[in-house]
């Protein structure tokens, strides 16, 4: 026998031993394996399935133009009864797709005219719930005239209150909007003014299922108890969570109501309370009520100190909230510079021509300030209801839209002239 032969044999007695070994420990696991599952099969227990082969379920896509919802229901929220929640639920049965806690849903509303025919009016409201895959909710605050004045109250608000029901259709476009919460583990800071704490819900419904270790402040301003909204929400949210810590500010409190337990604060809320109250820690605030609160609070924070990024707003009408830290970046505008850019805007229909000036705001307020009627809905680019054709010229955006624009059309709200424009409004 060669070296070679004796070689071969060696290898191939190895072979058949391993061979032998594996097959007698595979033997008694699989009699092992047999053991456990006619042991589960007299005890009823169910047999575990491997994640991998497990069927996703796919996240609803979102939808484009307008889908059909039913109201479900409708519920008196406040004292003063002036604000209502409309839960919404999709007319064709179908899962909704996520959004992100602040954002807005947007409503064509038609109206009737004078002609016997109807008037559509395009407005946004923002989710005060969670995301649910079966339901929208939003909350509406009934908008009466100043008093003293001949100013007609909020159509779209009114026509919720007076004409939308249960089992009314009502037609929405998918959720919208740059306001929402971020998904990182920074602390925040939500301040909501009056029906500007709506969009707080959502982010509070949703931070306490998804981020309940995560450190919140609310501070939700009203005039008094009347005004409030699902109190009783807020209390078990702050009564169940220690990271979250509810302050309810009363600017002027009804003599029933009593400092401590109706309410933390008195007053508006403002920087100094902020400051007080408020342990140094770099908070991210996000901040939604009447523009007058945005333009005292947002100059305030950054005064403060608080980085740009960290402030977040939706105000009633956001376009009209300057932020400081851009204005200081912006060089001061002459008159002569004004003239010297040769920038004018026509607005064909009304037949007037004006010279830009950057620091008036956008297209939006420049033909409001002059006299001509825009229909606006929004005014932050999310509703598409000021959408103009451009007859020529370039506009740019000062905010990416969330309503696409049709070619060759603009939407004043969120635009400025880039070079001379004509505009069909």
């Amino acid at each position: 026998m060669t070296s070679l032969s004796l070689l071969l044999w060696i290898a191939a007695g190895f072979t058949l031993q391993l061979a032998i070994y594996l097959g007698i420990n595979f033997w008694r696991h699989w009699q092992g394996y047999q053991a456990l599952r006619n042991r589960d099969a007299e005890l009823n227990l169910p047999v575990t399935i491997d994640a991998s082969n497990k069927v996703v379920k796919p996240v609803p896509a979102s939808w484009h133009g307008y889908r059909s919802f039913t109201v479900a229901r409708k519920t008196v929220e406040d004292d003063a009864r002036l604000i209502c929640s409309y839960h919404l639920v999709p007319e064709d049965g179908l899962a909704l797709p996520p959004f992100l806690p602040g954002q807005y849903l947007t409503f064509r509303l038609e109206f009737p005219s004078a002609t016997a025919s109807t008037e559509e009016i395009v407005r946004c409201y923002s989710l005060s719930d969670a995301p649910r895959p079966d339901g929208y909710r939003v909350s509406i605050k009934r908008a009466l005239p100043p008093q003293g004045s001949s100013a007609a109250a909020g159509r779209s608000s009114n026509y919720f209150h007076d004409q939308v029901e249960v089992g009314t259709l009502l037609q929405v476009r998918a959720p919208g909007g740059h306001f929402h919460i971020d998904r990182g583990d920074a602390p925040l800071v939500l301040i909501g003014g009056g029906i500007g704490i709506t969009p707080m819900l959502s982010m509070i419904i949703w931070l306490a299922k998804e981020q309940p270790t995560r450190e919140v402040w609310l501070f939700y301003g009203v005039r008094n108890s009347g005004e409030l909204i699902m109190r009783s929400d807020l209390d078990a949210l702050a009564a169940s969570n220690p990271n979250f810590h509810l302050q309810l500010c009363f600017s002027d409190p009804m003599p029933e109501d009593r400092a401590g337990l109706d309410y933390m604060h008195r007053g508006r809320i403002d920087v100094s309370l902020l400051r007080m109250q408020l342990p140094l820690k770099p908070y991210h605030f996000y901040i939604c009520g009447p523009t007058p609160m945005l333009e005292s609070l947002v100059p305030a924070l950054e005064d403060w100190g608080v980085p740009d990024a960290h402030i977040h707003f939706e105000a009633f009408g956001p376009a009209s909230i300057k932020r400081r830290s851009a204005a200081a970046r912006a060089a001061p505008i002459s008159q002569g510079d004004v003239r010297e850019t040769g920038i004018v805007v026509t607005f064909v229909g009304s037949g007037k021509q004006l010279p830009w000036q950057p620091a008036k705001g956008t297209l939006l307020d420049l033909a409001e300030a002059n006299g001509i009627s825009v229909n606006s809905g929004c005014r932050a680019g999310g509703c598409g209801s000021c959408q103009t054709t451009i007859r020529s010229g370039e506009v740019t955006y000062r905010q990416l839209p969330e309503y696409d624009p049709e070619p060759g059309t603009c939407l004043l709200c969120v635009s400025e002239p880039k070079t001379s424009v004509s505009l069909e409004a």
